[in-house]
């Protein structure tokens, strides 16, 4: 499916992906489409504890900054450079209120962060580590966060450049403190999302 997915969008429209991604949520509610790079790809459902560490996640944002909700209801978001990419993150954060009437793919201009947490499949490293960090910087989200389980790091991707992505990044092995750079001015003790890598 991946090779006839990326052959099939080597010509695809934005508004052709999205009617494709609207017919597959509603025939099945455990995959999601993006569209990065020119090319469709596919995002499983996720595992328990990837759940959990979103949850802990939301609680450490909302208790920093209550202005603020971390959004895991699998928005999507208008991303790349000139907007031709859609993808769906595993958490925004963003002001309260932030996407109500913005509809599937909103504009990523009041987006503070986004939180992307591997998964195990093949394609997580592509994904999360290559392309979602460059569409995101393109986009000029200020704060990129990767939780990666694989590595047990979490990486704070900041200062970002349509051209050359996140200029700055810094990597902060499970269990430590990591500071997330303003407009986001969150600190987070990492000590217990250990539990929640399996």
């Amino acid at each position: 499916m991946t090779v006839m997915a990326e052959r099939a969008s080597s010509q695809l429209s934005v508004d052709t992906f999205e009617r494709i991604a609207e017919f597959a949520a509603r025939e099945d509610e455990t995959v999601s489409f993006e569209f990065i790079g020119g090319r469709i790809g596919v995002k499983k459902a996720t595992n328990g504890s990837h759940g959990e560490i979103a949850m802990w996640l939301v609680f450490q944002c909302k208790a920093a900054r209550p202005d603020l909700t971390l959004y895991t209801v699998n928005q999507g978001l208008k991303v790349e450079a000139y907007r031709k990419g859609r993808a769906r993150p595993d958490a925004l954060l963003a002001p309260v209120g932030y996407f109500n009437g913005r509809g599937d793919w909103a504009e990523p201009d009041g987006v503070l962060m986004a939180v992307e947490i591997t998964s195990y499949d093949s394609d997580t490293h592509n994904r999360d580590r290559v392309e979602k960090p460059r569409a995101y910087a393109e986009a000029g989200i200020p704060v990129y966060l990767l939780i990666d389980r694989d590595s047990l790091s979490i990486l704070v991707h900041s200062d970002p450049d349509p051209e050359d992505g996140y200029r700055d990044i810094h990597v902060v092995r499970l269990g430590g403190k990591v500071t997330l750079p303003d407009p986001v001015g969150i600190e987070l003790d990492t000590e217990d999302l250990k539990q929640y890598v399996d």
